[in-house]
């Protein structure tokens, strides 16, 4: 379970008193706990993985408004936080290996933007970021 080794991240980052870290993991099981609420029941796997994702893409945002500031400050902050969310998400695939795995599960020449997204958002979920993924199903179908 996720949620719990958040927690226990937490803690140790409490005890050590890693601000940076403390506040990233505080935010991360908040919006953790907050699903769960909303959802009324313990949430699934794939759904911690859209959490971690989410804040992921929401890092890379403000570090991408911190470089163009040029906030080398922020830019050095960012960076631990993106390190830190990125150790809860299973190993990234290659282009290749995404596009294997696509090749393999019927995405070919001529198809849909639209039907092939439908087939590699669920089957690539917390593996691969969103752009990645959409620039690989573009190059098969093309």
């Amino acid at each position: 379970m996720l949620k719990t080794e958040v927690f226990e991240q937490l803690k140790t980052a409490m005890k050590e008193k890693d601000t940076l870290a403390k506040g990233v993991l505080s935010l991360l099981k908040s919006a953790l706990d907050s699903a769960e609420k909303e959802k009324g029941e313990v949430l699934t796997a794939e759904e911690e993985m859209a959490i971690i994702n989410r804040e992921v893409k929401q890092t890379n945002q403000a570090l991408e408004g911190a470089q163009t500031a040029g906030r080398a400050d922020l830019i050095e902050k960012e960076e631990a936080k993106l390190t830190l969310l990125k150790s809860f998400l299973p190993k990234q695939l290659t282009e290749e290996e995404i596009a294997e795995k696509l090749v393999a599960a019927g995405i070919g020449k001529g198809m849909n933007m639209g039907e092939a997204m439908k087939i590699a958002k669920p089957l690539l979920t917390g593996q691969a970021e969103g752009a990645v993924i959409s620039k690989v199903v573009k190059s098969i179908i093309a």
